[in-house]
């Protein structure tokens, strides 16, 4: 989540605070919300996007579940590892109120399209020639709040088609088709990748399979612009829930904390192999790392209900070249961060916010395509919830930190 969107939304999402009460809602709406015979958040929030959206899809594979809203272009609003806990992020208050409010929507959601770069030259959210401010900053509507296509679906996956047109600040339309495949993982898939047997563990793994293609006529170079596949997921937040953002030895800093000034030190901890950054809401704060430094994974822990939150991505550290996002012409347009994580907050003490929840993102590099050229981007989610022993290990592996350290 980028500065623009608190500086921009806070007048406009003063109301939007995220997931109401049962009372709350269902006074809103003058109804009574069927709490048997399962009243789990889950539960819940499966029936309140069913109300607003009769399309919506659920992928289920014995306890393990996931929504996806065609409506908010093919995102995965919310996932659960037992059927019970929900582990997304929902914007209740927007959502209900049917209205679209400007620059951008924050429906919520734990994995969700978008494209980059959002500021520079290249921005595909500023018009050509307009200042790089809030007034002037909006999100493309096809991937804030116009729908994707559902072409096909099954039991365990669905997938979304798009065709986009978009010009940039530099002036160059891009014809881009869009293709996003949403699948729900088997324990077997989800062993593979985790490399650990979960039988003992309750675990959900989502993947978004995120392609864009070069419809038009032009080639997409370093001189046009070169638009990048950016997936973010919006996850409740909670007191203790720490986010971990693992790095690898290399030139420059390990850890990008100038999106909003530096971080305070009891926010963010960097130690030798990973820094430890709060995921309270409760300050407005982002932090990215660069290809040169980033590992393939990213993820958070909630000793609360003790879930352990993984999300792992396509990443070749050979790439170098990712979207730079800053509101002004850049020196270095292609030096951007492949993994961020953000935390929501007030603007300002006092101030309102846009809800209790926290980020994960990653990004594919620039795509640099010919006519008929795909990019592709793979951005997968595990929530796992267990022993904090066993979850230890994973964190181990593959965050190369120690839940105790936390």
């Amino acid at each position: 989540m980028h500065k623009i969107v608190v500086l921009a939304l806070l007048g406009s999402l003063m109301a939007c605070s995220g997931r109401k009460t049962e009372t709350s809602e269902a006074q809103t709406n003058n109804t009574t919300l069927d709490t048997s015979p399962d009243s789990s958040a889950f539960a819940k929030d499966r029936q309140f996007l069913q109300r607003h959206h009769p399309d919506l899809v659920e992928l289920k594979n014995e306890d393990a579940c996931a929504l996806i809203c065609p409506a908010y272009q093919g995102r995965v609003m919310t996932s659960s590892a037992d059927g019970k806990s929900s582990y997304g992020w929902i914007n209740y208050d927007l959502i209900q109120s049917g209205k679209l409010l400007p620059h951008m929507n924050a429906f919520g959601g734990e994995d969700r399209f978008w494209l980059g770069p959002e500021g520079g030259q290249f921005a595909l959210y500023f018009k050509p020639g307009d200042p790089f401010d809030a007034i002037h900053w909006q999100t493309p509507a096809a991937i804030d709040s116009e729908p994707f296509i559902r072409a096909e679906s099954s039991a365990s996956s669905v997938r979304f088609t798009r065709d986009v047109a978009l010009t940039n600040y530099a002036g160059t339309q891009f014809n881009l088709g869009i293709e996003r495949t949403v699948r729900l993982l088997t324990k077997a898939e989800i062993n593979a990748q985790l490399g650990l047997e979960t039988s003992s563990l309750k675990v959900v793994g989502i993947e978004s399979d995120n392609k864009i293609t070069n419809k038009g006529k032009q080639a997409w170079t370093t001189q046009t612009g070169m638009p990048s596949i950016w997936i973010l997921g919006m996850m409740n937040a909670s007191p203790k829930a720490t986010i971990i953002v693992p790095f690898r030895p290399g030139a420059g800093q390990p850890v990008n904390d100038s999106y909003f000034g530096k971080v305070p030190a009891n926010r963010l901890r960097i130690g030798k192999t990973a820094a430890l950054f709060t995921a309270d809401a409760n300050y407005r704060s982002k932090i990215g790392v660069s290809p040169t430094r980033a590992t393939k994974w990213i993820g958070s822990y909630d000793p609360a209900n003790q879930t352990l939150t993984l999300v792992t991505y396509d990443f070749d550290p050979v790439i170098k070249r990712y979207v730079n996002s800053a509101w002004e012409l850049q020196k270095e347009p292609f030096s951007g961060d492949v993994v961020n994580a953000y935390n929501d907050g007030p603007m300002k003490p006092g101030q309102s916010q846009m809800g209790q929840f926290y980020e994960l993102e990653s990004s594919s590099p620039a795509a640099q395509l010919s006519p008929g050229g795909t990019q592709q981007h793979r951005h997968v989610t595990f929530h796992i919830q267990g022993p904090e022993q066993r979850l230890n290990n994973l964190a181990n592996q593959l965050l190369q930190i120690n839940l105790s350290e936390m």
